[in-house]
Parts: C-alpha cells; structure tokens; sequence
C-alpha cells in the first residue's frame, strides 16, 4: 500500500493542523539548503536537518507493516509541519532523534540510519523503547517513545491508507456507507464459531 500526500494531510487534520497543511508550496531546496544542519539550529525555532529526517525514515521502516511504500515521501509530509508549527514538540522530537543517534554511534559506531533495519530494531529492544511509557519529560527510552515512536505511529494510522492496514478506515457507528454502520463486529462464540461480519 503506497501513503500518499493526501495520506499526510489525512493524518495532519487528525492533529488540527489541517487547516495550513500544504498551503505553502515546497520550494525545490526544502530538502537540501534550507534545511538547518545540528550545529546550525535556533533553539527559538526548530527545523529538521536532512540528516534528522533520514533518522525518522529509517525508524518508520521499522515500525510500519513491510507492505507500506513511500516511507520517505510520507514521513517528511507529515513532520515537517508538525515541527515548524509546533516549535515545542519540535524541539523535543530533535533531542529524541539525537538520544537515538547517541545511542547508535556509542553501541554500533555509527548513525541509526546506516544501520541494517534488523540492528536498528535491535537498537530499540537494547533501549526498551516497546516497553516504555511514552513521557516527555521521561528518560531516554521514554522521550524517543513519546517523540518518534509514537508519533510515527499516530501519523500512519491517522491516515487513509494506515487506517486500511488496521481496518479503521470506516468503524462501526461512523459515517461512511450504510454498510458500515449497519454491521456489528464478529462475535467468536465459546466453540470457536465466528458469527457478523468477517
């Protein structure tokens, strides 16, 4: 399944940020010089360097299904405006990209993007990230769950096409089609029989 712009601005709307996302056009240097490098960053205002944005890519790979395509292009929809607009949050999701790099280059010498995806999930087991309550004011393992981990999460099942993949895309009890508010859920009875909707 292939996320789309739209997927991004699906899943910006569930955040309230609808309203300006992509109202501006992407100038063809938004990846590239205008982009400010680590050194470079204005803590008053946050912006990712291409080098965060290749750590949040290679983390989404990860975390979504093996079937999702367009990674790239999706992530970078979907966060870029959540730091611009947001400079709190953004700060944050700066620091846990940089908590991640860390710990990367101290265990495996070198970035968690080079990593092979098997060493980079590996890495997040090392760091308890699957098991840590999301905090952001937490420890390491917290913050990166609280600013990556579950903000890529959210951005990919916010969408159309995420919400496929996990069957949301159309719930019971909500507007969509006489269908899918009509249909209870399947019910397993105490011998294994399924009874509803498949």
């Amino acid at each position: 399944m292939r996320l789309t712009r739209r997927d991004a601005l699906a899943a910006l709307s569930a955040v309230g940020m609808g309203s300006t996302a992509g109202c501006s056009a992407p100038d063809a240097d938004s990846w590239g010089e205008a982009a400010a490098t680590p050194s470079d960053r204005d803590d008053t205002d946050p912006e990712l360097a291409e080098d965060d944005l290749e750590t949040l890519v290679a983390l989404a790979t990860v975390l979504y299904p093996s079937e999702v395509e367009n990674v790239g292009e999706f992530v970078a929809e979907w966060v870029r405006p959540r730091v611009r607009e947001r400079p709190e949050h953004g700060r944050g999701m700066l620091d846990a990209i940089r908590t991640l790099n860390e710990y990367a280059e101290n265990l495996e010498s070198e970035r968690y993007a080079d990593l092979g995806p098997g060493t980079r999930e590996e890495l997040l087991s090392y760091m308890a990230v699957d098991v840590a309550d999301p905090d952001p004011g937490g420890d390491d393992d917290q913050r990166v769950r609280y600013y990556l981990v579950n903000d890529l999460l959210f951005g990919l099942y916010a969408s159309p096409t995420g919400a496929s993949l996990a069957g949301l895309e159309n719930p019971p009890g909500y507007p969509g089609g006489t269908a899918s508010y009509q249909q209870g859920p399947a019910v397993t009875d105490n011998r294994g029989d399924q009874r509803g909707p498949e």
